[in-house]
């Protein structure tokens, strides 16, 4: 089983754990008024999702592309980016609610983190095919259709999405991949080539 495949149970069981008690997603949802006195919710609010297509769309993007990355990625490298790519996430949307463009709005899913690892796969695989939008593009133009998108996405309170998680996921899956792909094509560089 790889790692996309575990995060998917995992998400898979706090959803049965949501469907029996709306207390659960109370304790462990991402509230910004609350965020650092309930400091948790930046991680746990990464394994709940809003309903059956949330989670569908979800857990879709990430064991599709999840699995493609992780033969790119050490499984420590894998996690590093999941996890800090939700955090990021996390403190994006809350900077939102410091600034004043929102007001303190209740946040779930995995979304941050996903849109780490399809940053991720923009800088590993650039010119992989996708659809987006049912629009047929390579993968590092979608990636700044995305960055726009979210970015516009993120001043817009009555969307229903956390666009600034998004985005802030997506950023750093972005700059993450481009260190780790900076590093390994170094390691790869014949001895004569190195400069002092």
């Amino acid at each position: 089983m790889n790692i996309s495949t575990s995060i998917l149970a995992i998400i898979g069981i706090a959803f049965l754990f949501q469907m029996m008690s709306s207390e659960f997603t109370e304790a462990f949802i991402f509230i910004p008024a609350i965020a650092f006195a309930e400091p948790w919710r930046f991680i746990s609010s990464m394994f709940l999702h809003g309903g059956y297509m949330h989670i569908f769309f979800n857990a879709y993007a990430l064991f599709l592309f999840g699995s493609i990355l992780e033969r790119k990625l050490s499984k420590s490298q894998f996690l590093i980016l999941y996890f800090v790519a939700g955090l990021v996430g996390g403190l994006a949307y809350y900077m939102t609610y410091v600034l004043g463009i929102i007001p303190s709005i209740p946040a779930l899913g995995a979304s941050g983190a996903i849109y780490g690892i399809l940053g991720a796969c923009a800088v590993m695989f650039p010119n992989m095919r996708i659809f987006v939008y049912f629009i047929p593009m390579k993968m590092k133009y979608a990636a700044v259709l995305w960055v726009v998108l979210e970015l516009f996405g993120s001043f817009n309170i009555n969307s229903g999405i956390a666009s600034a998680a998004h985005l802030g996921g997506l950023v750093f899956g972005l700059a993450f991949a481009w260190f780790i792909a900076k590093k390994q094509q170094e390691e790869y560089l014949p001895p004569d080539t190195w400069q002092d």
